[in-house]
């Protein structure tokens, strides 16, 4: 073990995901000398093995989806062919090419990374464990924690990695399966969902709310639902999973629906039914820090109820994004480092599913508006009168606002279509500067584009919509 007199940290942060990774580069800008302990990959699992790697996958099958539909545009090509071990392999490479990158930016700034498992022995110290079997200690002034979630298993069916898979199992699979059940219709299940669908696999999505996408507004959940049918992916919803086994030629479920129920068999079984914080191991028993069904609790800035101890990111709580939990990170270290102070500001955080078709959101749902005022305003626009949309051939979806009738306060929007992840930024722009409905009526959109839906989505919650 080393001496802890000769390594000293003003921050040491566990955890080298898009949480941990940034708050460590702001860090060191802050003149701060700053270690980084990650126990696997930096970049964590959402660069390697979640947000990244998926959008790589999903980008092969919008591919896949555009060459199909060439003919309506007038181009005509031969049937496509899909090689999946290359569409996998590239899916793989996009993520060891950021992994590169981010390892080539602590570098640049100075943070030392130790690659281990970290534990806490005593408050102001971590013990890093290498896989050589060799111990570091360190001293840390501050210690931020930013060690993630893993995914969630189904009581009934344990992973095996072979026949039922968690989402690093749906990223590295072998083959293409011919059949697919994806238990839960969350942001995972359904991205999924779309693109082994696309490829060719039978899928049946099993989801216990009573909708798809629980946690989105209404009119998108049952417009995604919708959509999703009409290629070909099969929807049980309200609908729970009693039984699981393994058998010859695949996976078998018991599912219970409306009373009655009914087994189903596919040849892989992916379950995604949400996320559970990684604080094993940490020696969290060693600290005051308070576990709340698993996840750790915080007030401002990420502190816990250990003076010097700091979380952010998944093993906090929902939701569960990791451009919530880069923010977190950065304000974390500003706070650390005296830049902030006094009660934080919570920034609105938008959510997006890159599913066909995509859906995002930021703020409340229109019922969860309604809940909290009867005084609202709501627009809604089809992309159908957006000329963009049309001319691109994909003038189907909408957005949705909502707002606060008294002062103009924009509570939620809800977009569903093309480029709505690339869009929603728009609004959550505007809720961090707290714009009202005047100053988005005054705002200049370009034209033709599809942000000009965004406008008119604004107009109509005032019956003011031009296209409509």
């Amino acid at each position: 073990m080393s001496s802890a007199q000769s390594q000293a940290f003003d921050v040491v942060i566990i955890g080298g995901g898009p949480g941990g990774y940034v708050a460590a580069l702001r860090a060191a800008q802050l003149k701060l000398r700053t270690a980084l302990v990650e126990r696997e990959n930096l970049g964590g699992i959402c660069l390697n093995w979640g947000c990244i790697p998926t959008k790589a996958l999903l980008h092969s099958a919008d591919t896949l989806r555009r060459i199909r539909h060439a003919g309506a545009l007038g181009i005509t090509v031969s049937e496509p062919q899909v090689d999946f071990d290359k569409v996998m392999a590239r899916s793989r490479q996009v993520s060891q090419r950021l992994n590169r990158g981010v390892t080539h930016l602590l570098r640049k700034a100075g943070v030392t990374v130790f690659m281990g498992t970290a534990h806490i022995p005593e408050a102001g110290q971590v013990a890093i464990s290498e896989a050589g079997g060799a111990v570091t200690q360190v001293q840390a002034r501050n210690t931020v924690l930013a060690t993630g979630a893993r995914a969630r298993e189904l009581p009934a069916l344990a992973f095996d990695g072979e026949h039922v898979w968690g989402y690093r199992d749906a990223l590295a699979a072998k083959a293409l399966p011919s059949s697919l059940i994806v238990v839960g219709a969350g942001a995972i299940g359904m991205e999924f969902a779309s693109f082994y669908a696309t490829l060719g696999t039978q899928v049946t999505v099993v989801e216990a709310a009573p909708c798809v996408l629980p946690a989105s507004d209404a009119q998108v959940s049952a417009f995604v639902q919708e959509a999703m049918t009409k290629d070909g992916i099969r929807f049980l919803t309200g609908a729970s999973v009693h039984k699981g086994a393994v058998d010859g030629d695949g996976v078998r479920l018991s599912v219970a629906q409306g009373g009655s129920t009914q087994t189903l068999h596919a040849e892989r079984v992916l379950v995604a039914i949400g996320l559970v914080g990684n604080v094993e191991g940490l020696g969290l028993d060693n600290t005051r820090v308070v576990l709340d069904k698993g996840l750790i609790e915080v007030g401002d800035w990420g502190a816990t109820a250990q003076p010097g101890v700091f979380a952010i990111g998944d093993v906090t709580g929902a939701p569960m994004l990791a451009h919530k939990a880069s923010h977190e990170g950065l304000a974390c270290i500003e706070h650390i480092a005296g830049l902030r102070s006094g009660t934080q500001h919570r920034s609105p955080i938008p959510a997006c599913v890159y599913s066909h078709p995509q859906s995002a959101s930021v703020g409340l749902t229109e019922a969860q508006a309604r809940a909290r005022s009867s005084d609202i305003r709501v627009g809604f626009f089809p992309l159908e009168g957006n000329g963009k949309a049309i001319a691109i051939d994909e003038a189907s979806g909408f957005i949705k606002t909502v707002f606060d009738a008294a002062t103009g306060e924009l509570l939620g929007a809800h977009l569903v279509g093309p480029e709505a992840t690339e869009l929603v930024h728009g609004y959550t722009i505007a809720s961090t500067l707290e714009a009202t409905e005047a100053e988005l009526m005054e705002t200049v959109f370009p034209h033709p584009t599809l942000s000009e839906s965004l406008h008119e989505a604004v107009l109509a919650a005032y019956g003011r919509a031009l296209h409509i």
